[in-house]
């Protein structure tokens, strides 16, 4: 098969998930940070939850706890979580939205199922991506883009084998309506059977694409990509290729998500992240005393 072009990206590396147990005790299929990578700047864990079907009555979040000097990006496909936080903030978020949360000098915040998912039960699918914050934003005050599923952009090939939704960065001839602090791409692309994209991406910045189900090709190289790979690539092209083969049984899903690297020292303790020890011995004591606030309401 011949449907990627040869100017694209070669693949660096293919991480596998590992399981692990986050907030009340949910699991997510996480490809970093791992014992294989710790991060990939600027980016710290992507996590990736469900899909799961709860019962009655059996859903968990995660409870108040707090965040410093990066940014969490929730974007879900079934569902409904509500959050809360230290600033008074509160909102829903349901299939296909996305909540952009700058936590920068600090904030407490709780991700829980809504109250009448929680009663009923249902299907919960969805991921977290962790943006680092360059060392000037660090102490910024933090803010919320919340952004329902009708306003992020979509746009489909003219054969129709291929779709995007933009949640950051732009994607056939659309762009998000999302601001960043760092320049990046976070896009969700789905591909039929025998369909193909080559995705630009600048060359300085580090690109990786997630596999949320289905099987294709990635890369220069045609390598083969299957559900819960996170697939690297080298910054040795201009875009990033996908395919999938005319007899594949399924579409590939995939997020593929890029940004320029930060090149700055990071130095992480659970949900902070600086540039130094120091200033997580300052967060940690800054949370301890009080001054991030708490959820009271």
């Amino acid at each position: 098969m011949s449907q990627i072009l040869t100017g694209s990206r070669s693949v660096s590396k293919v991480v596998n998930t590992v399981q692990q147990r986050e907030g009340g005790g949910f699991l997510v299929r996480r490809p970093f940070p791992t014992q294989t990578m710790l991060d990939f700047d600027p980016f710290l864990l992507l996590d990736h939850l469900g899909p799961v079907h709860y019962g009655p009555n059996e859903a968990i979040g995660a409870p108040d706890h707090p965040h410093r000097g990066f940014e969490t990006v929730t974007y879900l496909l079934d569902g409904t979580w509500q959050h809360k936080d230290s600033k008074g903030n509160s909102g829903l978020i349901g299939p296909g939205d996305v909540q952009w949360m700058t936590a920068g000098s600090g904030v407490i915040h709780s991700e829980m199922p809504e109250d009448e998912f929680f009663k009923t039960g249902g299907l919960m699918h969805g991921f977290q991506l962790w943006v680092n914050l360059p060392k000037v934003d660090k102490m910024m005050r933090p803010r919320y883009q919340d952004i329902p599923a009708t306003q992020i952009p979509e746009a489909v090939t003219e054969e129709g084998l291929v779709k995007v939704r933009v949640i950051a960065g732009e994607a056939l001839g659309v762009k998000a309506v999302i601001d960043t602090r760092t320049p990046i791409f976070y896009l969700h692309y789905t591909i039929q059977p025998g369909g193909s994209i080559a995705q630009p991406v600048p060359a300085n910045y580090n690109a990786f694409v997630y596999v949320i189900d289905g099987q294709g090709l990635a890369g220069k190289e045609e390598r083969r990509i299957k559900e819960s790979q996170m697939v690297a690539f080298a910054q040795d092209g201009e875009d990033i290729a996908l395919a999938v083969t005319a007899d594949a049984k399924a579409p590939l899903n995939v997020l593929l998500i890029a940004g320029v690297p930060l090149k700055e020292q990071v130095v992480r303790y659970g949900p902070f992240v600086m540039n130094t020890e120091a200033e997580i011995y300052q967060a940690i004591r800054d949370f301890n005393s009080g001054r991030f606030g708490e959820i009271d309401f």
